[in-house]
């Protein structure tokens, strides 16, 4: 078993404590390594096996550095985390596929419906789950939601509850899109990890509600099987171009069957290790059917009920440990 690589791994220490532990149990000798532009500052990379320095996702040396030293350290297993990385990854899948590594990651078209949220909305709707209501510009009516259909992580986000806070700025930023606003009082936001074999079929899917949430991902959260869990099932039990982890965000009725799409992320999320805690073990999926060529059998079997605290902790680090 070769080893696997998790790039721009970032603060999602978690996330590569996870991979290590299902790789061990499968084969003691695998290591887990990360990639970063400035890896020594990364916790995550800190806790990875080994860790490795790559150019900007910008920079046009990126592909090849990074095949580079996927060959260096035997990596037979790519999993990306962030979605600037996603669609230059997803054009080179092709490129390491030729040297015999993977990259876990959806095909270009569902990617780039994922990132553009106006795209988005039309594969809710294809699905039949119902959209916030896109709300005129020119006519306006408050409280309502503004975000950029490119954004990610909350960022640009805006609630106008009156005229007085729609300035010319925010109404004529041709990324802003306008939209209805959710109520709080009437639905509960929930983040959804579903897991998609290489068929693009569901194999598992764990919702968990976002009770907090800090720089836009949770810091306290639930995973609860409501009446929502098979309904959601049945909705997305297929997503042509789905690849691996795919998070998608809801918001649900509290007292009444209601569900409204929000967002699409072909990629793991940040509060993804309270799915894997209440047993959603992606890592081994993607381990057993990437890399010993196993079919993975749909998943009911996570745990209700299982709730996330997330705190901060340090990793405390000397000179010696900066010196390359």
């Amino acid at each position: 078993m070769g080893n696997i690589l998790i790039t721009s791994a970032g603060r999602r220490a978690s996330l590569v404590k996870s991979f290590k532990e299902e790789a061990k149990k499968i084969s003691p000798e695998s290591k887990i390594f990360t990639a970063e532009a400035n890896p020594e500052w990364s916790s995550a990379c800190r806790v990875s096996d080994g860790f490795f320095r790559l150019p900007r996702i910008t920079d046009d040396n990126y592909i090849d550095s990074l095949l580079k030293n996927c060959l260096q350290k035997n990596i037979s297993l790519i999993v990306p985390t962030i979605d600037t990385e996603l669609s230059i990854l997803a054009e080179s899948k092709t490129l390491f596929k030729n040297r015999n590594i993977d990259i876990v990651i959806s095909d270009t078209e569902f990617i780039a419906f994922c990132r553009d949220k106006r795209n988005t909305n039309v594969l809710f709707e294809k699905l039949d789950i119902r959209i916030p209501a896109i709300i005129d510009r020119d006519r306006p009516s408050f409280p309502l939601f503004v975000k950029p259909y490119d954004g990610s992580l909350s960022q640009g986000i805006q609630l106008l509850v009156s005229q007085d806070e729609l300035t010319e700025s925010i109404k004529n930023n041709p990324k802003l899109m306008f939209m209805e606003y959710i109520d709080p009082v009437k639905f509960d936001e929930y983040t959804i990890d579903a897991y998609y074999d290489k068929n693009n079929h569901l194999k598992c899917l764990v919702p968990r509600r976002r009770v907090e949430v800090r720089g836009g991902e949770i810091s306290k959260g639930r995973t609860e099987r409501g009446w929502f869990y098979h309904v959601l099932c049945d909705k997305i039990k297929y997503m042509k171009g789905a690849v691996g982890c795919i998070t998608f965000q809801f918001f649900i009725g509290k007292h009444e069957e209601e569900l409204i799409g929000i967002e699409i992320n072909p990629r793991f999320g940040g509060g993804y290790p309270l799915s894997y805690a209440a047993g959603a073990n992606y890592p081994g999926f993607l381990i057993r059917e990437y890399i010993l060529h196993q079919e993975v059998k749909f998943s009911d079997e996570w745990v209700s009920d299982r709730v996330m605290l997330r705190y901060d902790a340090e990793i405390i680090l000397d000179q010696n440990d900066f010196i390359n």
